[in-house]
């Protein structure tokens, strides 16, 4: 499934480390050589990014691969928003350079940072997309590993969630995280006891937190504005096909807008409203197809089609593949 978002290419680099560090020769394995992350701000598509942890599992076959690569993260990964929260005072306020600054890293589903009764919870939702399995822990993984680093006590977790459906076995997760994982869940998500906020960090230097802060911003005023209508509109296209009213009356009504005004504000991004939900579906199907436990006909249903032969058809006019030849190719 194509989704819009990036990752820092410093943040890449993590899989050619860890390549290399099983004496495998990473460009060769991975198709390309290694990004150059001497500036911080270079964006590596997500697309492409799980493109490369893909091929890294198939050829390596190592279950939870994102897991072990995650562990090696340093703040040079992170670039920036790495050494600025190194130097925050508490765990806390490291929390909040990470939700003020997570673009810099990872923009895909922005992270929701907030305190549920006892309980410090990140999560992030679907709504532009879900990258897969291998960009979700990978991403979690780092997460978690940084935030013990930054501390000398242990960081326990209290739960770690993930949407995309469980795996054969789930033995590295909860090995890794040591606490419950499940799978199949709304969101992604990680929760640990609120009072470890104000576990103080290891290397607390205000002076230089102060300076890396101001860095940040300027990285973060440099990086593109997020189209939200474009995000919009897809979400709301993408429960119309859910409910199988994918018309321009349904979304404009679930935009809060009349079809007249839809159809203008799209036509001034020369956009039209067929073509976004066709590529709307199309996403839609292959991130249904990544979902081993639903056959063909009931993709088929749940993007509104009466037959799966239209939805073949359809999918065929996407991709150049049947919906059967696609799936096949991700298990290869």
């Amino acid at each position: 499934m194509e989704i819009r978002g990036y990752v820092s290419t410093a943040y890449v680099r993590l899989l050619y480390e860890f390549l290399a560090g099983r004496g495998l020769d990473a460009g060769a394995i991975l198709g390309e050589p290694a990004p150059d992350a001497s500036g911080g701000l270079e964006r590596f598509p997500v697309n492409r990014w799980r493109t490369l942890l893909e091929r890294a599992a198939g050829v390596l076959g190592i279950s939870a691969l994102g897991l072990q690569v995650g562990a090696m993260v340093r703040p040079a990964h992170l670039g920036v928003l790495g050494y600025v929260t190194t130097h925050c005072a508490n765990l806390g306020e490291a929390m909040q350079r990470l939700e003020r600054f997570e673009r810099l890293i990872y923009e895909v589903n922005p992270a929701q940072i907030g305190l549920q009764g006892d309980q410090l919870v990140l999560e992030w939702s679907q709504e532009h997309g879900r990258p897969g399995q291998l960009v979700d822990e990978t991403a979690i993984a780092v997460l978690v590993t940084f935030a013990r680093r930054l501390v000398e006590e242990d960081v326990t977790l209290s739960e770690v969630t993930f949407i995309n459906p469980a795996p054969a076995d789930s033995t590295p997760y909860d090995a890794f995280f040591g606490c419950p994982v499940r799978f199949g869940q709304p969101t992604t998500r990680v929760a640990l006891p609120a009072r470890f906020l104000v576990l103080p960090l290891k290397a607390p230097d205000p002076s230089l937190r102060a300076l890396l802060d101001q860095q940040a911003e300027a990285l973060l005023a440099r990086l593109p504005d997020e189209d939200e209508f474009e995000h919009a509109l897809r979400r709301a296209m993408s429960q119309a096909i859910t409910d199988g009213e994918a018309s321009l009356e349904r979304v404009a009504a679930a935009l809060n807008r009349a079809p007249r005004t839809l159809q203008r504000q799209l036509a001034e991004r020369n956009a039209s409203f067929q073509a976004l939900l066709d590529d709307t579906r199309r996403r839609m199907a292959e991130n249904y197809l990544r979902d081993l436990r639903l056959t063909l006909s009931e993709i088929a249903h749940l993007l509104g089609y009466a037959e799966q032969s239209a939805f073949n058809r359809a999918f065929r006019r996407w991709t150049g593949r049947t919906p059967r030849q696609f799936r096949k190719s991700l298990s290869g």
